[in-house]
């Protein structure tokens, strides 16, 4: 489902931008959410995690919201107003402050929103680092590509908003063998090889200009994109869910898509300003031509990044961490006696959404009275 919303949002989103007024395109949302409100409400069993925290971190929230908004609307703001002006400069302090704040606020915090203490697992560490560079890349890819392809190339709404449907497609057909490839051999290659294939695909996209067709120079990189997203995303879901404690899973998974998210905010943002766009408008042809074949060489590089953290930092092999390690992280949690590493982690099989939400490898098992306890083949099924 969340392959086949990838696929209808872009065409939708055009179709109204053509047709009617880009206004339209953040109403798609209401329908969707009531969607799903009603499908949860109805369908989704009930959980509940008893060590998890019984209060809101409303400073937490605050700041981080801070610490993001600054950023996004400074970076934002840098080429029209310039880097000395006092709302630029005012607004990437707070934002700065913003996220030191909110780093302080959750090292001390009672009850925090995000317990930094799952960041000593080196692999799910790793894991959001690589999300981070490659969901910045592919954020930036999508907007400068449709948009290059309608203020250059001259494409229709529509059609530049139908012209990634083939990463969708490809991701819905190759996310399961991607999977079970990563289950066999371990996340370790398939997360370096994949953006590696990702970074290609930048190469070919930073040569659509004026006078390019869609068959000849926008499907190859849009191919290629694919295959490497299909080769990246399913093991970075699992190495992301499977590095913490099952009882931490919810957590990690709301990690990795904010993660996500806030690469994707932040890259919109920074990208043209990085790629030199400078005074010019990307709206002009003239200013948006260099500016794109640069910013999409900057995306390369990110997803190169994203390959060696990968190779570098990501195990070969996911298990899980000890109850030891975990009681020592968590000082909070009634202790427990130590264990050793139990079975390994299944990884998530299919995951087709372009910037899904992560989902848990495999269910608790109800019947487990402690979240350390070990898990019965049952609970796999």
């Amino acid at each position: 489902l969340g392959g086949v919303a990838g696929a209808i949002g872009p065409f939708v989103g055009g179709w109204l931008v053509q047709a009617a007024t880009w206004r339209l395109v953040f109403l798609i949302n209401v329908p969707v959410a009531v969607a799903v409100i009603a499908v949860a409400v109805r369908g989704v069993p009930e959980s509940r995690n008893p060590d998890a925290a019984r209060s809101l971190d409303a400073i937490g929230v605050l700041t981080a919201a801070a610490g993001l908004a600054g950023l996004t609307y400074g970076f934002t703001a840098w080429p029209d107003r310039g880097g000395s002006s006092p709302a630029v400069i005012g607004a990437l302090a707070v934002g700065v402050a913003g996220i030191l704040g909110f780093i302080l606020v959750e090292k001390h915090a009672r009850e925090p929103m995000l317990p930094l203490s799952i960041f000593r697992s080196r692999a799910f560490s790793a894991a959001n680092l690589v999300t981070f560079a490659v969901y910045a890349a592919l954020s930036g890819v999508l907007f400068l590509v449709v948009l290059n392809l309608q203020v250059v190339v001259h494409f229709t709404a529509l059609a530049a908003g139908i012209s990634m449907l083939p990463v969708t497609v490809l991701m819905l057909l190759l996310s399961a063998r991607a999977g079970a490839l990563s289950q066999r051999i371990g996340p370790r290659i398939p997360m370096t090889l994949g953006p590696i294939v990702c970074a290609c695909a930048m190469l070919l996209f930073s040569r659509i200009g004026a006078g390019s067709t869609y068959v000849r120079d926008v499907l190859p990189p849009v191919v290629v994109l694919g295959l490497g997203l299909s080769l990246t995303v399913a093991p970075l879901t699992a190495t992301a869910l499977g590095s913490v404690d099952e009882r931490h899973a919810g957590i990690a998974s709301g990690v990795n898509n904010a993660v996500a998210r806030a690469a994707g905010l932040l890259a919109v943002a920074i990208l043209p300003l990085a790629a030199g766009l400078g005074g010019g408008s990307l709206t002009s042809s003239a200013d948006l031509g260099p500016m794109y074949h640069r910013a999409m060489l900057i995306c390369g590089g990110l997803l190169l990044v994203g390959a060696g953290i990968a190779f570098a930092a990501i195990p070969s092999k996911l298990r899980e961490p000890s109850a030891g390690a975990e009681a020592a992280a968590e000082p909070s949690v009634e202790a427990v006696q130590p264990v050793a590493l139990v079975e390994q982690i299944e990884p998530v099989r299919v995951h087709c959404a372009i910037a899904g939400t992560p989902l848990q490898p495999h269910a608790p098992n109800p019947h487990t009275s402690s979240p350390h306890a070990p898990r019965s083949e049952e609970s796999h099924r």
